[in-house]
């Protein structure tokens, strides 16, 4: 791979790059995801505490803008080194183009996640696997398009949701290229978990001819006949992820008091070193002062570790032989690895948590029966008052995709699932109750 390809600014269905004076291509990517309607119900969708009663804790929508800060830094960090390693770049591209690259993929980078965060996803998923409406359909999809049905993947709603054309975003193939962590199909015979890009999936077939489209104009090498080695600039924006979900669940987990300030202290301390001044940072007065000060320089030590393993592996990457997480490499990963182990136990797994997820199990499935019907029998002008008016409930351009594709289940179930998967936590619940006659 090179790096004149992987900065493509051209976007999707346009044959010439268009420049602004005041603006790059790659600012513009970033403006329209943060100005967009998906990016907006983040708000409300769970980071890790569902339905959050404190204000101080984080939504995907505060978390999405941290990671998004986080990406700058190290874009432009690794931005300024590559194009001393490349100067033929400097003729087109700044280190501000790679920050803004990584912060664009960065933004968007949870905007797929379901309501009621994993859970949700597996809640969505089990509707195909369990349910006998969901099981129904088998038989009228493909193997691959069955797959993705009962593989409800976060990374790849999210490509879906860049690539609708009702949000009208059209980003720039190189931040396509960026966003996509996991850039193979959900069915991948071939697939390789010690690989970190096929941990998971990044498209679903509904997607599959402008991912191609984006990882040929890119240059993106091939490792099989449905999968691809990553953008290397998304090795940034999962470093980014890792970094503030590392640090920033454990401050959420000390505010919400699962977690001790001083227990927190001495997880972070291996990072920190020789800078962390334990009576300097217990003069502090408040908790969130001294929370903010580890939270700055933890983050700090750990962008600098991933830039220094990125740019020593620089080679490897562009030639598709390097795929693992820089943090499981990085100087700090044992430390990491513990503040894992700890968040697990007392954070994931809190009461609150654990009784929220499962309510989600009950929700989602249930919307899903529901708008379901309500879309077969829309699509197919079927009379039912029941379904007549649940269809009323979804928006216009939903109903108006259900009409298009009347004779293509798989694609008439995707339409189905973009609204419950795009719901936020709340207006998932009032609905669920509004519609089951729980609440009115």
């Amino acid at each position: 791979m090179n790096w004149l390809q992987l900065l493509s600014a051209q976007r999707p269905g346009q044959k010439n790059v268009f420049h602004e004076q005041s603006r790059s291509a790659f600012e513009q990517d970033y403006d329209r995801i943060i100005f967009s309607h998906p990016f907006r119900r983040l708000q409300d969708k769970t980071q890790v505490h569902p339905l959050p009663e404190h204000d101080f804790v984080h939504t995907r929508l505060t978390h999405s803008l941290e990671v998004s800060s986080v990406g700058r830094s190290l874009g432009k960090r690794v931005g300024e080194v590559i194009l001393q390693r490349h100067p033929e770049l400097t003729k087109d591209y700044s280190l501000f183009d790679f920050g803004a690259i990584v912060a664009a993929a960065s933004l968007a980078h949870d905007l797929g996640n379901p309501p009621f965060g994993h859970a949700g996803e597996d809640a969505l998923s089990d509707f195909f696997v369990h349910n006998e409406l969901g099981k129904s359909f088998r038989t009228k999809v493909s193997d691959v398009e069955w797959e993705d049905l009962v593989t409800f993947e976060g990374n790849a709603q999210g490509f879906r949701i860049l690539n609708k054309n009702q949000y009208g975003l059209k980003l720039t193939f190189a931040t396509l290229g960026t966003f996509t962590k996991y850039p193979c199909p959900s069915l991948l015979p071939s697939r390789d978990k010690s690989r970190k890009s096929q941990k998971k999936f990044g498209y679903f077939q509904s997607e599959k001819e402008i991912f191609i489209t984006a990882a040929h104009q890119l240059g993106m090498l091939q490792t099989g006949t449905d999968s691809w080695c990553r953008h290397p600039l998304t090795f940034l924006v999962e470093a980014a992820d890792d970094i503030c979900y590392s640090i920033i669940d454990l401050e959420d987990g000390c505010r919400l008091g699962l977690v001790s300030f001083d227990e927190i202290v001495d997880l972070l301390a291996p990072i920190l070193g020789a800078k962390l001044n334990r009576e300097k940072l217990y003069s502090e007065s408040g908790l969130n002062e001294k929370l903010g000060v580890l939270r700055a320089m933890t983050i700090n030590e750990l962008i600098e570790a991933c830039i220094t393993i990125f740019l020593d592996h620089e080679n490897e990457i562009l030639e598709g032989k390097f795929d693992q997480a820089l943090t499981d490499l990085c100087s700090f990963k044992d430390a990491l690895r513990k503040i894992s182990e700890v968040s697990v136990k007392k954070i994931y797994r809190a009461r609150n948590v654990v009784e929220i997820e499962a309510s989600g199990h009950e929700v989602l499935p249930g919307l899903l029966q529901e708008f379901t019907l309500a879309s077969v029998h829309f699509a197919q002008r079927l009379k039912s008052k029941k379904y007549q008016n649940l269809a009323l409930l979804l928006p216009e351009e939903t109903r108006s995709a259900l009409l298009q594709h009347s004779d293509n289940t798989y694609l008439l179930l995707r339409q189905t699932i973009d609204f419950v998967s795009g719901l936020t936590d709340r207006h998932a619940l009032s609905l669920y109750r509004k519609i089951k006659g729980i609440s009115l």
